[in-house]
């Protein structure tokens, strides 16, 4: 009987085995994933689905003006000229974009409760910040190297034509080039000449300059922000967006549903879709892109309620009660299209049942046309209203103005010394219209050129004494600067030296599917997100960021329960 048991022992843990080596393989075939832009400063643009290094793509390669909370999805690219861009992801990591900077989102999946992102610096600088979960993987590949980040860091690479580098701020990632890994760790920095794999560096990295500081400033907001705002919903593996909510609106109790949020400043007659814009795309369909600071969870997650002698509130529920995030949504409305051809949209309610009329179409259905979401309609029987999948495209009209290709800016490594004299950011490349504005913490036009800052490519810094109150320092809309593009001559792609062809992205680590595979079996624990049991333990990702010392804020994460509507009353 004992060689019996054992042998059958054996056997099972061969098929544990081969069971969890299949979803390795299928590790690829991966859920996709939406990433908010979280951030927009000056002129920053966006592409889909562009095939190949799109620096080399045709011009006419669908380039339009990105928007606050655009939603991005796997192979979407975004690209800076003279602006500044911060993307958020699910778990609380963040990229920041530098000026004439160009990324590409190669791989953003899922695989059970694991996010995987892989990105391409293709030229430029940008900085990280991660914190990933134990089932999460993370890198940047840019010129000859990647970056791989296993546990919180922050870090900025910089793609130049002679040659990149990375810097860490803080925390440990590893580099990998030709099969070979290097760690490093804080106040370390990596250089590379291009092509030239033998002449890896490590030196003492350079002090901060101002997109360090502006980089530092975000992670700051947000992860006070998010912490203090997590306390009024139960989600412990979704960061994005609840920092905007805490800031911009109150949170308070509603009967059956828990914490409820209602932004400030708007009156009873106020509806959710009174601000904002439409997009289109192939693979999502509609999607409303809140115009608002905060209009992005309350946008793609949760439902709408109607209360008297108050109005709309959005309610997490549906999205966040059970510990882990709900699926991604367009648009948390729903489609209505009557006898007679008029198209309209409700709020959607919480409870909503997919194919049937919507809770809140007493409560509010709202007329959708070519400019938007319009006045209040009265659904009567006579109309027979209908539930519809998605509106027709010649109801609808994609609201993103249309922009040029990003183009290739000459810029190297001008320093070659060691330690902190050592300062590959500074750059040589096209001069800069846009001055940055110290105690408005953005960026505004100048008329006058000013001086370049050491260590910001392309970029002057106005005097202390500037203000943004002048006509002339105000940022112009999107639209315009896609068309004028504030005079200046942009060169075209490739006209002085084609950037090097960048490494492909590595795989992710066998440990990291193996993980994903044996959670999937039970034998994770609570690495899992969609589980409620380790909500409570987890609280907040955002909870435990706060203490991160790049962003120096101390702000208590507060409890985790959903229970409670205390802090900010409306």
């Amino acid at each position: 009987m004992t060689s019996l048991q054992r042998v059958l022992t054996a056997i099972c843990v061969l098929m544990l085995i081969a069971g969890c080596g299949a979803r390795v393989v299928l590790a690829d075939s991966s859920h996709a994933r939406i990433v908010r832009l979280s951030s927009v400063e000056g002129d920053v643009r966006f592409a889909r689905d562009v095939k190949g290094d799109p620096l080399a793509a045709d011009a006419n390669a669908g380039w339009e003006a990105a928007v606050l909370n655009l939603p991005i999805r796997q192979g979407y690219v975004l690209a800076t000229d003279q602006g500044r861009a911060v993307v958020e992801f699910e778990n609380g990591a963040m990229a920041f974009l530098a000026e004439n900077t160009v990324l590409e989102f190669y791989d953003l999946s899922s695989e059970d409760g694991g996010f995987t992102t892989r990105l391409i610096l293709r030229q430029g600088s940008a900085e990280f910040y991660v914190n990933p979960a134990r089932s999460d993987y993370f890198s940047v590949t840019g010129g000859d190297f990647s970056v791989q980040a296993e546990s919180r860091a922050t870090f900025r690479m910089n793609n130049f034509d002679d040659g990149s580098n990375v810097d860490v701020l803080h925390g440990r990632v590893t580099t990998l080039s030709k099969g070979k890994s290097t760690p490093l760790q804080k106040n370390q920095a990596l250089s590379m000449k291009a092509g030239e794999p033998e002449s890896v560096t490590v030196d003492q990295a350079p002090g901060s300059d101002d997109f360090d500081q502006w980089a530092s400033g975000k992670i700051q907001s947000f992860t006070t922000a998010t912490a203090s705002g997590s306390q009024y919903a139960n989600s412990y593996d979704y960061s994005s967006g609840f920092g905007d909510l805490y800031t911009y609106g109150a949170w308070f109790p509603v009967a059956g549903y828990g914490n409820c949020w209602r932004p400030y400043g708007v009156g009873f007659g106020w509806s959710p879709f009174d601000f904002g814009s439409w997009y289109y795309d192939s693979a999502l369909g509609w999607s409303f892109l809140g115009g608002q600071p905060w209009g992005w969870l309350p946008y793609h997650y949760g439902g709408w309620l109607f209360r008297p002698g108050v109005g709309w509130v959005w309610s997490p529920t549906g999205s966040f009660g059970a510990g882990g995030v709900g699926r991604w949504r367009p648009v948390t409305g729903v489609w209505m299209r009557s006898a007679g051809g008029a198209v309209g949209i409700v709020p959607a309610h919480p409870l909503d049942v997919k194919g049937k009329a919507p809770l809140n179409l007493s409560a509010g259905l709202f007329a959708v046309t070519p400019r938007g979401v319009t006045d209040t309609l009265t659904a009567e029987a006579s109309d027979r209203w209908k539930v519809q999948k998605n509106p027709g495209r010649d109801v609808m009209q994609n609201q993103l103005a249309e922009a040029t290709a990003p183009a290739h800016v000459v810029r190297t490594m001008a320093s070659t010394g060691t330690g902190a004299a050592a300062s590959p950011r500074i750059t040589t490349g096209d001069g800069s219209s846009i001055v940055y504005d110290r105690t408005e913490r953005r960026f505004v036009n100048a008329e006058k050129q000013q001086p370049a800052v050491q260590g910001i490519p392309g970029i002057r810094v106005s005097p202390e004494e500037s203000r943004s109150g002048s006509a002339t320092s105000q940022v112009p809309a999107v639209s315009d600067r896609v068309t004028s593009r504030e005079g200046q001559v942009v060169p075209s792609a490739r006209t002085v030296a084609p950037p090097r062809a960048t490494v492909p992205p590595p795989s992710v680590p066998r440990s990291v599917t193996t993980e994903r595979a044996f959670n999937e079996f039970g034998g994770g624990g609570g690495s899992s997100r969609g589980g409620a049991s380790s909500a409570g333990a987890s609280s907040s990702r955002a909870g435990s960021s706060a203490s991160v010392s790049e962003s120096g804020a101390r702000a208590s994460s507060g409890s985790a329960s959903g229970a409670g509507g205390g802090g900010r009353p409306h």
